[in-house]
């Protein structure tokens, strides 16, 4: 035993010695537009991913502000793909935002979030793939990637920034993210169970996962939206019975010499056409003439170009939400910004939230991003025999990827249940409802957030707060 431990030890320090060279960090104690220094620890940095790192990825990891020691860890993937992790950070769950209020053309104002889960966690947000936010790649060939090698690129992140921050080892590790890295990260997880199974080195205190609105399946979750609209009152039941019968409930492989079924579909589009479909209750704002295509994953991306961003006029018309997109393109691009962030010089011509060219027909080729997963359900389906917890919530007006569809695919896990659905609360009132599964030493927690729309957290940040802080410490919602 004793020459095993020099051995390990031995390893341990040649990993750390080598991601001294291979990560740059920096910690930040001001930023521009923020009054003051930061109530919180904010370190940023490069790691270098793949054996030359021709890939450079860039992350912010914020300390948990109650207890870093013990309180779990946890790495966010933004969905998209190819949205920036400060969409997350600054939007849904990070420890500062926008200040509207304070706010004009110039440097847009911060202010600090009182909902941040950062309270509750230590959080690392990435800006993935090489391509999303500040990461790049010293090559165009490394550009390429596609969902496995963006699943293999994440744990070899992490596994690198853990040797380099050995005090985390010990905490309990989380993987989360929405939308579309709901393919993502449960190829991550898969990677870390595999990897511990098998004695890697060192040992990840694996404890489960988290995700949002996740895509899950690429054809029932579109699929589905049909339905969804159909029982949230935005297609009519006769409209609904027929478009189900003459398209046989395959809508997104329609036979396009179903005459019938076409028709059917014409009829549904022009329901929806201006229907929003992140949050359906909020209004239509695009400044594209182009229809939406509902039964694609593209009509799920109201991004629009930085330049019809930037041409919006939130005090001319009615708000929407693009508006408050705006702040922050100005902010990222900021020359003091990106210096306060320690932003390689040089690196990306111009940040953007999301990076459209990474986001097309899931069957074809885009850019330099490939679909190449349709599923992971059936990896759900293999974690139910490890000793693992997961929270699934959903807003429940998201027709993105609507919470029925996934409510079928958690059932179709054939899991017991623990407690039958049942609503749960925030100051007295109904935040959303929640069931609760196990199988052995499975555990899931399923919750939809009330009102709410594709990123939970970005539409009712409060309750989405006492959601995630009950169940990080293993409390009822």
């Amino acid at each position: 035993m004793y020459p095993r431990l020099i051995l390990l030890k031995c390893a341990t320090l040649l990993l750390l010695i080598f991601c001294r060279m291979a990560l740059s960090q920096n910690v930040i104690e001001t930023l521009p537009g923020y009054p003051g220094k930061l109530p919180f620890r904010l370190e940023t940095g490069y790691i270098g991913i793949g054996e030359s790192e021709e890939v450079q990825l860039f992350y912010y990891f914020i300390e948990s502000e109650r207890n870093p020691k013990d309180d779990p860890l946890m790495i966010w993937l933004t969905g998209g793909p190819a949205c920036s992790g400060l969409s997350g950070l600054i939007y849904e769950m990070g420890p500062f935002t926008i200040d509207y209020s304070n706010s004009s053309g110039s440097l847009p104002a911060l202010v600090y979030n009182p909902y941040s889960w950062t309270k509750v966690a230590n959080i690392i947000y990435t800006d993935q793939p090489a391509g999303t936010g500040y990461s790049y790649a010293k090559s165009w060939e490394a550009y390429n990637t596609n969902d496995t090698l963006f699943a293999a690129h994440t744990y070899e992140f992490l596994r690198k920034w853990l040797i380099y921050h050995p005090k985390y080892l010990d905490n309990p590790l989380y993987i989360g993210g929405d939308s579309y890295t709901g393919i993502v990260v449960p190829l991550v997880v898969n990677k870390i169970y595999n990897a511990i199974e098998a004695g890697s080195h060192p040992p990840l205190n694996m404890k489960g996962y988290v995700l949002g609105n996740p895509l899950t399946n690429k054809y029932w979750d579109v699929n589905e939206r049909i339905p969804y609209a159909h029982r949230m009152g935005l297609l009519s039941d006769n409209l609904f019975k027929s478009v189900k019968e003459s398209c046989k409930g395959n809508y997104v492989h329609a036979d396009p010499n179903n005459v019938l079924c076409q028709r059917n579909l014409e009829r549904v589009a022009e329901c929806l056409d201006k229907i929003r479909t992140s949050s359906i209750l909020e209004p239509w704002c695009s400044l594209i003439s182009k229809k939406q295509d509902l039964l694609s994953w593209d009509s799920s991306f109201e991004e629009e170009t930085k330049n019809l961003l930037r041409l919006m006029n939130p005090f001319k018309r009615s708000w929407c939400r693009p508006d408050n997109y705006v702040y922050l393109y100005i902010w990222a691009n900021d020359i003091f910004v990106q210096k306060a962030l320690h932003v390689s010089e040089g690196t990306i011509k111009e940040w953007v939230r999301c990076n459209m060219s990474m986001h097309y027909n899931f069957e074809k080729r885009h850019g330099c991003y490939v679909f190449n997963v349709q599923s992971t359900v059936e990896y759900h389906r293999n974690f139910t025999h490890k000793h693992c917890r997961a929270l699934i919530y959903s807003g429940d007006h998201d027709m993105v990827v609507p919470h029925t569809s996934t409510e079928k695919w958690i059932d179709s896990l054939n899991l017991t249940v623990q407690s039958d659905w049942k609503p749960w609360f925030v100051e007295s009132q109904v935040a959303g409802y929640t069931e609760q599964y196990s199988h052995n030493d499975y555990q899931l927690t399923y919750a939809t957030v009330k009102g709410a729309g594709h990123t939970g957290p970005e539409y009712n940040p409060m309750q989405c707060f006492a959601m995630v802080d009950r169940w990080f410490s293993e409390l009822p919602l």
